[in-house]
């Protein structure tokens, strides 16, 4: 059964070649090409159409008494222990997948587990479907990266790399957006059922557009292709690289396990994912409570932090190519303190200046989609050989979602901690009976944001000073 099973999604055998002539290799790839990188882009997308859409439920489960605070942080922690576990893991065999398969697959049980989702209220089974997603989700970033590292080389990589992250910004635009709209005229259940029905047809578009390795259809290697091989004295620009040079997949792999600025960059992902999952999975709930928005309004002012999240993707690359000559720590070390500074400017400014509340977040997903491409992934795959870009991925994802586990149960805990019922005061009462209303009102549910705030800026804040420790670390351009 699991032979059958490794046997389906392992990556196909390399095809003589198919033809000799420049044009039709020419043609075909980049057909391929084009198909893989819209592909990996948007349907990456997806996943994040249905894994951030707990998010935007939140507060009308919390006020219909079906979860608690509580409870969603630890619906949030299990999805995430298993998402950082799944993401290591997963790295591992997206090296050695058919990323068509791996991904397409994926992505379709993630579908139907958001069809189950919206169908149960009881918090138990909800727990074990939302961390049942989180190891379908996890699948979805390591085999993006193998697969633009497939077929677009050293030198281009970068740039498709920046554009691809855009992703993330897209999917949680949409769903801030359009599934938080929807939600607040049908009902919670739609947050689930909506994303579930989307997902299941880009999966199965997914399964028709995204291809192999080149070789596996009788082209050559991109690097061959592209005339990107690396030359002698490149090629082990540093130690790691020069041990795994002759190794094999797994040899590479090895040597990704053995480089510590790899261990380094991990944790500092790890702080920053702390803050970015921090507004993921509570910043709709903080603008509603604290800040007094409706759900539209949430979702519009989220919807400009995820967009900025898309600026942020996009110009990284191009930046750290064309203006830092491939360097990414300068870059990095400027997102970092913007990244700070956003959250700071979000939490000292007070309720009914929607603004700079705007403006908060947009600087805050600028900053978080550039340090998302850099941290998130790219700086590791750097000091990597492309042939171990999924262990990379893989070592960078599991540190990066631990740190998100490990937030969405501090934050749940720390605002349940300051769950305080507030009585309407003397003066709204004496005004309500004036007016010949004499009831006794309900108290009303309170919350302070105070201390996870604190606790968001401190991890980005120690993020930025780690990602410092790595300055000199050497590319590998194998």
């Amino acid at each position: 059964m699991f032979g059958y099973i490794f046997n389906f999604f392992k990556t196909g055998p390399d095809r003589p070649a198919i033809s000799n002539n420049p044009e039709v290799i020419k043609g075909l790839y980049e057909r391929h090409r084009l198909s893989v990188f819209l592909t990996v882009t948007f349907g990456y997308a997806f996943y994040y159409v249905a894994r951030i859409n707990f998010a935007v439920v939140k507060e009308p489960m919390l006020e219909e008494g079906i979860l608690s605070a509580r409870e969603m942080g630890f619906i949030g922690t299990a999805f995430l222990a298993v998402y950082a576990v799944g993401k290591l893991s997963n790295g591992f065999l997206a090296d050695r997948a058919n990323i068509r398969r791996f991904m397409g697959f994926a992505l379709l049980g993630s579908a139907l587990v958001n069809l189950l989702l919206g169908q149960t209220t009881i918090f138990w089974v909800f727990f074990a479907l939302w961390a049942l997603n989180g190891w379908f989700q996890s699948i979805g970033s390591a085999p993006s990266v193998v697969s633009l590292a497939q077929w677009f080389s050293a030198r281009e990589i970068g740039t498709r790399y920046g554009i691809w992250s855009a992703s993330h910004g897209l999917g949680s635009a949409f769903t801030f957006f359009f599934t938080a709209a929807a939600v607040e005229v049908v009902g919670w259940r739609f947050g689930f059922w909506g994303p579930g029905l989307l997902c299941a047809v880009v999966a199965i578009v997914m399964l028709r557009t995204l291809s192999d390795r080149p070789q596996t259809y009788g082209l050559p290697p991109v690097s061959e292709y592209k005339d990107d091989l690396p030359a002698d004295t490149e090629v082990a620009a540093d130690a790691h690289c020069a041990d795994g040079k002759q190794a094999g997949v797994g040899g590479k792999q090895w040597e990704v396990l053995r480089n510590p600025a790899i261990w380094t960059l991990g944790t500092a992902s790890a702080l920053m994912y702390v803050a970015r999952y921090g507004i993921n999975s509570w910043g709709m709930l903080y603008l509603q409570l604290d800040k007094g928005y409706g759900m539209a309004q949430a979702g519009a002012i989220l919807a400009v932090y995820t967009g900025g999240t898309v600026v942020g993707a996009i110009i990284s690359g191009i930046v750290s190519d064309r203006v830092f000559n491939s360097d990414r720590n300068r870059p990095a070390l400027l997102a970092g303190l913007v990244n700070v500074s956003a959250l700071l400017l979000l939490f000292l400014t007070p309720p009914g200046n929607r603004f700079l509340d705007t403006v908060a977040l947009g600087m805050f997903g600028v900053a978080l989609g550039i340090l998302l491409a850099y941290l998130g992934g790219l700086m590791a795959v750097d000091l990597s050989s492309k042939r171990a870009a999924g262990a990379a991925m893989g070592v960078i994802g599991g540190f990066s979602y631990l740190g998100a586990a490990i937030q969405d149960t501090v934050s749940g805990v720390l605002i349940e901690s300051t769950r305080e019922m507030v009585a309407v005061g003397d003066e709204v009462l004496w005004f309500l009976r004036a007016g010949g209303m004499d009831f006794e009102p309900e108290a009303q549910v309170r919350y302070c944001f105070e201390p996870v705030f604190y606790f968001w800026i401190g991890c980005a804040a120690l993020s930025v000073l780690l990602t410092l420790t790595v300055w000199n670390a050497k590319p590998c351009r194998e």
